[in-house]
């Protein structure tokens, strides 16, 4: 079973990977002054990281139910064994979306234009102060000192009615939360609550419509009724998570940062250069223990391929093109057989699709 899936997935991806496509190409330029076009690897690193990380779940997850088998069977299953078992789950997914969140402020080139545009719309930032956290993060902006960026948050604040002085880091030190909030208002906990409801809004536009057009294959008052609280409890999910990211910018530049880190200019330079970012990233996930037991692994294992790909080139040499149909055909292989011969061993939405279909 398991060298046909390989064999099968290995000739599917060459097969995929053969059609040339003009983006995923690059032009240099000879001595002579012409051009070469020179065809580039790539394009299917997302779908070959999704099946990489179908099959490490698979491998784990078999590994660390035979170890609770038995451990339970021996009376020695611990509290914390049972902790780790809760916490796994929301924990790759906690750290998948930071990696994600981290790349989409400060390196939104490692991730594809349909996620960007989708965080964008759902982050609703204004793409000045994006810029302004950018260059403290690679130094162009620095507090205390006169690097011609005032302008940047100057224009920022002047359209949101503040002082134009607090936009200018060699005067402002460092620049306000209230900047951060654009518009909300001095409070960190108001900006915060009102960016909760103003995503749980925007979410239920788009979560509710699917989740009625979902219920009338089944038309009842229970099915709506239960369209209706799925949408609710995935729009305060996704309201809380965009809520958490900016609290913990506004904790780590106001409320908590300073006082641990310091107050000192190096310090602020070190806060808004990184560390309140990385704050909202690091909390904004635990959002997803809002969500039910299921929808945590399902989300966990949709997040975790595109984290990875942030660590990875977007595109590659040709030449190297064949180690990733060797990693897809080995992660396809394991998934295929571990579905043939226990389905319940694939977790998810994928393991029972997968099964119905193979099974036939």
């Amino acid at each position: 079973r398991f060298i046909a899936s390989f064999t099968s997935a290995y000739l599917s991806l060459a097969i995929l990977q053969s059609k040339p496509t003009s983006s995923f190409t690059t032009t240099t330029t000879n001595l002579d002054g012409t051009t070469t076009q020179t065809p580039l690897a790539g394009r299917t690193l997302d779908l070959t990281l999704f099946a990489l990380t179908r099959a490490i779940d698979v491998v784990i997850g078999t590994a660390w139910n035979l170890h609770r088998q038995r451990r339970q069977a021996s009376n020695k299953w611990t509290r914390l064994e049972s902790l780790i078992s809760n916490v796994t789950d929301p924990a790759i997914f906690a750290l998948s979306s930071g990696m994600v969140m981290w790349s989409w402020f400060y390196y939104p080139s490692s991730l594809p234009r349909a996620y960007n545009k989708w965080i964008d719309s759902a982050a609703a930032v204004d793409s000045r102060l994006i810029q302004a956290l950018k260059r403290c993060h690679d130094g162009t902006l620095r507090y205390g000192e006169e690097t011609g960026q005032a302008e940047l948050l100057g224009s920022m604040c002047k359209d949101y009615s503040l002082p134009e002085v607090w936009g200018d880091p060699a005067r402002s030190i460092p620049f306000p939360c209230e900047i951060v909030h654009m518009g909300c208002g001095p409070s960190c906990e108001y900006h915060a609550l009102s960016r909760f409801v103003r995503s749980f809004k925007w979410a239920m536009t788009t979560y509710l419509p699917l989740s009625l057009l979902l219920a009338l294959r089944n038309p009842s008052k229970k099915a709506f009724r239960r369209a209706v609280l799925s949408a609710a409890r995935t729009s305060t999910f996704l309201g809380t998570f965009i809520t958490l990211f900016y609290y913990g910018v506004c904790l780590a530049r106001t409320r908590i940062g300073p006082h641990i880190i310091g107050k000192g200019i190096k310090e602020r330079n070190m806060i808004d250069g990184g560390v309140c970012v990385g704050t909202g990233c690091v909390l904004c996930g635990w959002s997803i223990l809002i969500e039910k037991v299921g929808r945590r692994k399902d989300g966990g294992l949709f997040v975790a391929p595109r984290a990875m790909a942030t660590l990875l080139p977007r595109k590659y040499e040709k030449t190297k093109e064949w180690m990733e149909r060797v990693v897809f055909a080995g992660s396809t292989g394991v998934v295929f057989t571990c579905v043939l011969e226990d389905r319940g061993r694939v977790r998810g939405v994928l393991g029972g699709l997968l099964a119905g279909v193979l099974n036939h």
